[in-house]
């Protein structure tokens, strides 16, 4: 498949992308990943070594797009910080908006 990742174009397919990736150690993933075989990658590493270019040089909106057409998942957030966060309840709310209490 014909893709476009910074201005270049590329022709991908799902087992280039699975041999390109073999054998490579995963980053710790802090943004968008994709999952590829059984290993979740940071978009930009795969971006990276699938173009041979400097992760500065493309968006990592353009590596998803193209790692979705191919079929790999993609995540945009870590599975651990997708927790909804806990809502205050009136009396918590009210006590963070006077702040913590002066110790003497």
């Amino acid at each position: 498949m014909r893709c476009v990742i910074a201005r270049f174009p590329f022709d991908l397919t799902k087992s280039g992308v699975l041999d390109a990736m073999q054998g490579v150690k995963p980053e710790e993933a802090v943004g968008e990943s994709v999952i590829i075989g059984r290993r979740t990658y940071p978009v930009k590493q795969v971006g990276q070594i699938i173009t041979r270019q400097d992760r500065r040089d493309f968006s990592a909106g353009e590596v998803l797009r193209a790692m979705t057409k191919l079929g790999f998942t993609c995540r945009n957030l870590p599975p651990q910080a997708a927790a909804p966060a806990r809502a205050l309840d009136p009396l918590q709310h009210a006590s963070a908006m006077l702040g913590a209490p002066a110790v003497v």
